[in-house]
């Protein structure tokens, strides 16, 4: 398969903007901050999604887990000892336990065992310091914020810039969290309902990895649905037409993990599969995930500098992304996203 360079990337993206206006309006990706701009603060706070939209965001995105007493909050796993200082609090000590969370054994402290007063009393903190040395600034300054706070912060901030942000929400594990009785899908239509936010129009997309929780909430609601998948085994293969077509079956968009849509050849981007074309022939939204800066998760030939955490060529990754035509992409760095967005035009 031949290799894309960064300049045939940004050539192709002036390619796709050249075909006019109407075009460019039709295709005019979404910036999604993936859990706010969490690359440069502590990820799921409201300052993370505040500096998100300041960036230019154009959706915010909360992965949601559930609280004991079944409030929704916005976590990147419901074992939360890696984002909070939960560890350091001697009150808690005694929680830390060992479950089996969608097959796998992990020990730590998990939300499902506090109630939303207690988590409120913990602060956030940087899940990758040694790559995010000024995230790890921030560290101690946040709480543990609710779906609703996300929300209210999406709407208090469209009426200031005057502009619509909507708002991105996650079901993390929605099969465990049903099996301990705390189902996800139903308290988070309710949240939705009582927002105004249960329309196909509303600025609001649910994603999942799971495709029976989106089934199970598209009874419930009638917000978008977007399935997930990463490389390797899925519960949907976004490689087929068949897959796609069954996703299409359920869900108004797929969020394939970024090299399912411009794959890794020789340690370098290469042209894009035919995912794009197909999901976009049925009428998908395509919304890639996720653009981080760090050559941590950059292939070889868009590494700069030394070390995991010094920053490499993202805007080419970004810009062959727009180029394949996509819908949406995610990003910790909404400010990249959005500038190289701003390129096409």
């Amino acid at each position: 398969m031949m290799t894309m360079t960064r300049r045939a990337a940004l050539a192709a993206a002036s390619a796709l903007a050249a075909a006019g206006p109407a075009a460019a309006a039709q295709r005019r990706p979404l910036v999604i901050a993936h859990r706010g701009a969490s690359g440069v603060r502590p990820e799921h706070t409201l300052m993370a999604y505040r500096e998100a939209i300041a960036q230019g965001a154009d959706y915010i995105e909360p992965d949601l887990v559930a609280t004991k007493d079944g409030h929704l909050v916005a976590r990147h796993e419901n074992e939360i000892h890696e984002t909070t200082d939960v560890a350091a609090r001697p009150e808690f000590a005694n929680r830390k336990t060992t479950k089996v969370i969608d097959g796998e054994s992990v020990t730590g402290w998990f939300t499902e065992d506090f109630t939303l007063a207690e988590l409120k009393t913990l602060r956030a903190r940087e899940r990758l310091p040694a790559l995010r040395a000024i995230s790890k600034a921030f560290d101690g300054q946040e709480p543990i914020v609710t779906y609703q706070e996300v929300i209210d912060l999406a709407r208090a901030e469209s009426r200031r810039l005057k502009r619509e942000i909507g708002t991105y929400p996650e079901m993390k594990h929605p099969a465990y969290f049903a099996g301990i009785g705390l189902p996800l899908e139903g308290r988070l239509a309710e949240v939705l309902k009582r927002n105004s936010l249960n329309t196909r129009s509303a600025p609001v997309f649910v994603q999942c990895f799971e495709p029976e929780p989106l089934k199970t909430f598209g009874g419930l609601s009638k917000a978008r649905r977007v399935m997930l998948v990463s490389r390797g085994p899925a519960p949907v293969d976004v490689t087929s037409e068949a897959g796609l077509k069954a996703i299409a079956a359920f869900a108004e968009g797929v969020g394939p993990e970024w090299p399912l849509v411009v794959p890794i050849e020789n340690d370098a981007l290469a042209a894009p599969t035919p995912l794009m074309a197909r999901a976009r022939a049925l009428g998908l939204e395509v919304h890639p995930w996720t653009v981080r800066a760090e050559n941590a998760f950059l292939p070889k030939s868009l590494q700069r500098g030394t070390g995991p955490a010094a920053h490499g060529d993202a805007d080419a990754l970004l810009a062959a992304l727009y180029a394949a035509g996509v819908t949406g992409v995610f990003s910790d760095f909404p400010d990249l996203a959005v500038a190289a967005r701003a390129r096409l035009s």
